[in-house]
């Protein structure tokens, strides 16, 4: 938590922060599910998912831990947390990611999520970049 913390603060400043502070209940069933993939006791990668509506998860705090990366990790959260919603009865995921995070853009572009913004807009100038994908 302590790296994805730090994450989310040193690109969003205090809007980072008030992310982690959401309390971790949300996440939990029977509306969420917090997901960790360990790795020789060392947690490498996770995610979550919360109630968005009756048929939608939201996806959050998709992380992989800094000496992990390209391992395709993240997309292994990505799946589980797909499989894991279809599990409590969600038809499709929703997510956001910060315009300051250009590998989680490219990371659901490649795995079939639908951008709900314009992709040859600066993102910058967007703000919070919206995506959604069925997973029925």
């Amino acid at each position: 938590m302590a790296e994805l913390t730090y994450e989310y603060t040193s690109r969003y400043g205090l809007s980072g922060a008030e992310e982690m502070q959401r309390p971790a209940d949300v996440f939990e069933p029977p509306h969420g599910q917090f997901l960790l993939l360990v790795e020789a006791g060392e947690a490498v990668a996770g995610g979550a998912f919360m109630r968005h509506d009756a048929e939608t998860a939201e996806l959050k705090r998709i992380w992989t831990h800094s000496r992990h990366r390209r391992r395709g990790l993240a997309r292994r959260v990505l799946a589980e947390l797909e499989k894991e919603a279809r599990t409590f009865g969600y038809r499709r995921v929703h997510l956001t990611t910060g315009p300051r995070q250009p590998e989680a853009r490219g990371l659901y572009l490649a795995t079939g999520y639908t951008p709900l913004f314009d992709v040859g807009t600066d993102p910058v100038t967007i703000g919070p970049l919206v995506f959604s994908k069925e997973i029925h």
